[in-house]
């Protein structure tokens, strides 16, 4: 699925096949999930392959792995160099994108200094696809942000996003909704959460949530088409009775979200500051003029 025989990557300063690759057994970050990662999106433009705010992501790339003390030696300009690159090795042009950085053989609990960059590609569709989605509220809360920093995206985090999707899929849901430790609703497993009602959006304050590269999107389209977004703590029940609401995410894009716990929205998605953003998103990242379009 994520690679075949001819696949290119790109690890420690070399050009590989993927399948002549390999990584140490002992590797810290495979025992304790101490490595941090991104996900970034290219898609095809006229003007060829543009990967779509490479410097936003690869500046928080950076940003994690100084909160998880790992030295990384390549600078923003040079990742991003090296990912047009790996694009044009594998010939892709829509595709998501990999950065990983993990870290080598240690069994103590300490940072180590082998410290590996990853790079890799592939033709992966919208990660919840393009129904409209079912979601619950999760038993699982996300992590304390005393407990670890919750903003960085480290790999170790995403046992608790497993968790929580796994609960969701079992009970016949689509995917999950977290709260954090106060009982407000945080995001969901891979994707920040926003509702609409009375003509607003709605979403989670930054300090329990990871500060999604495509939430702050959303946050420039909508100031751009004279959308108000409040940043405020809400629970379940606020959510409720809403018009619609929506997750985003690098993977996921704009996704509509159909019911929560069981309880549809009002609105039809087609009808929704949603579907509205969706639409220009996608234009946004395809570098499409917006600001006009019709919506189709």
């Amino acid at each position: 699925m994520y690679y075949n025989e001819n696949t290119t990557i790109f690890l420690d300063g070399k050009w590989l096949k993927a399948k002549d690759a390999s990584t140490d057994l002992y590797a810290q970050t495979m025992h304790y999930g101490t490595g941090v990662f991104e996900g970034i999106r290219s898609y095809y433009t006229e003007d060829g392959a543009m990967i779509f705010k490479a410097k936003e992501h690869y500046e928080r790339l950076l940003y994690s792995a100084e909160k998880m003390h790992i030295r990384i030696d390549y600078s923003v300009e040079q990742l991003t160099e090296l990912t047009y690159q790996l694009l044009d090795r594998n010939n892709l042009t829509n595709a998501y994108i990999r950065p990983l950085v993990y870290l080598g053989q240690n069994m103590s609990l300490q940072i180590t200094e082998e410290v590996h960059v990853f790079l890799c590609a592939w033709n992966w569709e919208r990660y919840l696809g393009n129904k409209q989605l079912k979601v619950m509220t999760s038993s699982f809360q996300r992590p304390n942000p005393k407990s670890c920093f919750v903003e960085a995206k480290v790999t170790g985090h995403y046992t608790n996003s497993i968790l929580a999707t796994t609960e969701a899929k079992n009970k016949g849901c689509d995917e999950a909704l977290l709260l954090d430790m106060n009982g407000f609703i945080a995001e969901g497993p891979g994707a920040n959460f926003f509702y609409e009602k009375d003509e607003k959006l709605f979403t989670a304050p930054l300090g329990n949530i990871l500060a999604g590269i495509t939430r702050q999107t959303i946050f420039e389209l909508a100031q751009e088409l004279e959308i108000e977004v409040v940043e405020k703590f809400f629970t379940p029940e606020d959510v409720y009775g809403a018009d619609g609401a929506f997750f985003t995410g690098t993977a996921a894009e704009v996704a509509g979200i159909e019911s929560l716990d069981g309880r549809k929205f009002n609105a039809r998605w087609e009808e929704t500051l949603g579907a509205t953003l969706s639409t220009a998103y996608l234009n946004r990242v395809q570098k499409k003029e917006y600001k006009n379009f019709e919506l189709v």
